[in-house]
């Protein structure tokens, strides 16, 4: 936690210094511990960035879930806990799915992602075979079309692998 609460000081202090700067956030909980450490003068700061859109949150659940949250009402709760903290924090709804560090991804989660109303899921982990095939054919990009049987209407979400 210390290794974050430095990470997110030294963006309020760079976003201070430089107004062209821009920082992104994904995980809430970590955020959340930050936040209630702080003096309302720093809270405010913050807050100004946010509506500046120069202090944006991606993804954010209360973490990058992955095998914490293998079933889909689990991912739901997390990510419903992060979002809460946001609209009740800033007014804030993210527009983006960010997962960069999870072993795997369940299609669940581009579903669940396109009814939350992200625009986007950026994720990074995906077999070497299909990361080499997809650079081969320019084709880091894609509309996902999860699977929906469970789900009700076909929904797409814009996804860009990194």
């Amino acid at each position: 936690m210390a290794e974050v609460n430095l990470i997110i000081s030294e963006a309020v202090e760079a976003l201070k210094r430089d107004p062209k700067r821009k920082f992104t956030y994904v995980e809430m909980k970590f955020f959340s511990m930050w936040w209630d450490r702080q003096t309302k003068e720093t809270q405010d700061t913050v807050r100004q960035f946010v509506k500046e859109g120069r202090w944006e949150f991606v993804n954010a659940g209360w973490s990058m879930h992955d095998e914490a949250a293998p079933h889909y009402e689990d991912m739901l709760n997390n990510m419903m806990k992060g979002h809460e903290f946001l609209r009740d924090t800033f007014g804030y709804k993210p527009r983006v799915g960010w997962h960069v560090d999870p072993f795997g991804h369940s299609s669940a989660n581009p579903r669940l992602f396109a009814d939350m109303g992200f625009e986007a899921w950026m994720f990074a982990r995906l077999s070497y075979d299909d990361k080499d095939e997809r650079l081969k054919h320019r084709a880091m990009n894609t509309l996902w079309r999860p699977f929906n049987k469970h789900f009700g209407n076909q929904k797409e979400i814009f996804t860009g692998i990194m």
